[in-house]
């Protein structure tokens, strides 16, 4: 187990002005990539596709609740698992409220390719509010590159083929789901692509990483070793609800 150097408090305060310039680079180079993504041009969407809610049938522009920006969390859900996603689940339980997006003009949705009866089974379980919306039948899920099947279209996932994805060892996301987010923008009844990312690029989401990475015991372990929540022991002991993929 790591354990810090102990030192003078002067000791310490040298190291920590020392740390806090790197701090204060890391920040002004993180702030001049967001504007850079603000700045990213949109794609009009052309297609129609229709999602599943407890409500019914959905649109696209439905997902967006009225608002104006549309944030989607592509939660990775392979048919043949009974379960979800263990780091998926992790993610979203990171989300907190709501209403603060909702006043921004933006709405968080969550889109898995699992038929809806699952999704509905697996929200309760978890007693989470977010609204989460079923693709199956649809092409959405494949056009934004969260799931690749060589009969439907080519592999894509992270912007690279499956020559790149192989060769660099992620032949998990060549086959079945993978998780990314991706951002959308309404101007009436036309949506806008403007964003998606993938990988590590979710991580944006993830409070507990961020808290843990204040520590000196820092995270500790992958995302997709954290079991779901209701699954911990008295002394936060892992799960063996484990699904052998890495995000």
């Amino acid at each position: 187990m790591h354990s810090p150097q102990t030192v003078s408090r002067d000791e310490w305060l040298a190291a920590r002005l020392k740390l806090l310039e790197r701090e204060k680079e890391a920040m002004r180079a993180q702030d001049a990539v967001t504007a850079q993504r603000r700045e990213l041009p949109k794609v009009l969407i052309g297609k129609e596709y229709t999602f599943e809610s407890p409500a019914g049938r959905a649109r696209l522009t439905d997902l967006f609740e009225g608002r104006r920006q549309l944030i989607v969390y592509h939660f990775m859900w392979n048919e043949d698992w009974e379960e979800a996603c263990p780091s998926c689940s992790f993610l979203v339980d990171n989300v907190g409220r709501l209403e603060h997006l909702h006043a921004s003009d933006t709405t968080l949705a969550i889109v898995s390719r699992t038929p809806l009866e699952k999704i509905e089974r697996w929200k309760a379980r978890m007693g989470w509010i977010v609204p989460w919306y079923s693709s199956a039948g649809s092409d959405f899920n494949y056009d934004f590159h969260v799931t690749n099947d060589e009969s439907v279209a080519p592999v894509e996932y992270n912007y690279k083929d499956r020559a790149t994805l192989e060769r660099e060892g992620l032949a998990y996301a060549v086959n079945g789901d993978a998780q990314g987010i991706s951002v959308f923008v309404r101007d009436e009844d036309a949506v806008f692509h403007t964003y998606s990312t993938y990988g590590r690029g979710a991580e944006v989401m993830l409070s507990t990483y961020h808290y843990l990475d204040l520590t000196p015991l820092g995270r500790g372990r992958y995302v997709n070793e954290f079991p779901y929540h209701d699954t911990y022991d008295g002394g936060g002991a892992g799960s063996s609800h484990q699904h052998a993929h890495h995000h």
